[in-house]
């Protein structure tokens, strides 16, 4: 049972959430834990049932799914990853689940095969987005709004703001570790502390804390 993945599903249409439970329950090493059917439901289920991850819709009463990934990322630990899902790939909506701390974006049209895939990625700590399509969301819609002083950047070293610039370009660990000279398990050490020390879930809120603050800027080459 420690190999489960536990998945709440969060969406106000009934047979949205059935199809999805059937096909999430029909799969190796996934379980479905509970259903929500509105925001607030969802913020309340998260924080009673403790699932791994959280099928988030966008749409949603009472409180819309980007407002309920806020709340249940900023309750008490240990908090889900959430994969926002929704019916549109609207590239505002996407920026505005990750500002909020999604780990990633899901159709609900898309093949049950990729969907499985997807919520088993975001339960091992993955991110749904390539490190490319993150950059050229965030560079569309961010804004530099948060002094360094404020995100803590100065508990880093100065290899880990380098290693931190790259990673908001796009670059692999492989890329960073080509272009510094380091070995790629070296670049996983350094990412790994660059999150513990700035108390980030993962590497899509570095990239878009690294474009707030202004170590990268927007349409930077």
């Amino acid at each position: 049972m420690n190999d489960t993945t536990t998945v709440l599903i969060a969406d106000d249409q009934h047979l949205v959430r059935t199809g999805l439970r059937m096909i999430i329950d029909a799969a190796e090493g996934l379980l479905v834990i509970g259903e929500a059917v509105d925001g607030t439901d969802a913020v309340a289920a998260s924080a009673r049932l403790r699932p791994d991850v959280v099928l988030m819709d966008i749409n949603m009463p009472l409180l819309d799914g980007i407002g309920a990934t806020r709340a249940i990322l900023g309750g008490t630990p240990p908090v889900p990853r959430i994969a926002v899902l929704t019916t549109f790939s609207d590239s505002e909506t996407v920026y505005n689940a990750l500002v909020a701390g999604a780990s990633g974006f899901l159709l609900k049209d898309m093949p049950s095969v990729q969907l499985v895939g997807a919520i088993r990625a975001v339960g091992r700590g993955e991110e749904l987005l390539a490190p490319a399509l993150t950059r050229r969301l965030v560079e569309t819609f961010v804004t530099v709004n948060r002094p360094p002083s404020a995100a803590g950047l100065e508990r880093l070293t100065n290899r880990e703001i380098e290693v931190l610039a790259l990673l908001a370009r796009g670059l692999s660990n492989a890329e960073i570790a080509q272009q510094l000279v380091l070995g790629v398990e070296t670049i996983k050490t350094h990412v790994s502390r660059i999150l513990d020390k700035l108390q980030l879930r993962d590497r899509v809120q570095a990239v878009i804390l690294a474009y707030e603050t202004g170590i990268v800027r927007a349409n930077h080459n």
